[in-house]
């Protein structure tokens, strides 16, 4: 029984390998790539080299879902639900915001504590401001400290401050 691989080439065998030197009819053997294998390197003129950082950035891994690593960050970062406030506290607050009108030339220091709104996700972040209020924008509802922080007025859930000792007592 003949083995059906005999037909296949062995490197071994006295057959001609392409790869091999090619006999010369002057008797020396020669390499396919002798005429050239000794020219100088090539260098463009057109592109600068590339950096050796640059170079081996081009075999680094890649992301291949782009932007995987910024849902998932996104996802797991908490958000907090606004706190609706009774009665009692708007109208808390709303005395808190007269005394601070009144007493706005005399720049008490006052923190204010708002929410603010997520521009992602649904819910938000309770801040807290604290300095002197500049001035009461009624007609955009808003309050506006000196560093330039501007406070939606429907946002506010809690301000304090040393002008407002005697009501805390009550």
């Amino acid at each position: 029984m003949t083995d059906p691989y005999d037909d296949m080439m062995n490197p071994n065998d006295d057959k001609m390998n392409p790869y091999d030197g090619i006999s010369h009819p002057d008797g020396g053997i020669t390499n396919p790539y002798d005429d050239i294998i000794n020219l100088p390197h090539h260098t463009s003129t057109a592109h600068p080299n590339m950096s050796a950082y640059d170079r081996a950035a081009q075999f680094s891994p890649f992301a291949a879902l782009t932007g995987h690593d910024a849902a998932i960050t996104e996802t797991a970062r908490l958000t907090e639900t606004k706190v609706e406030l009774d009665e009692y506290s708007k109208a808390d607050l709303n005395q808190r915001m007269c005394i601070i009108q009144e007493r706005m030339d005399e720049q008490p220091k006052v923190s204010i504590t708002y929410f603010q709104p997520d521009k992602k996700k649904t819910g938000g972040a309770y801040i807290t401001a604290a300095g002197c209020v500049k001035k009461i924008e009624e007609y955009e509802h808003a309050v506006v400290m000196q560093d330039g922080t501007r406070i939606p007025i429907d946002q506010i859930i809690a301000i304090d401050g040393e002008l407002f000792g005697p009501i805390d007592t009550l």
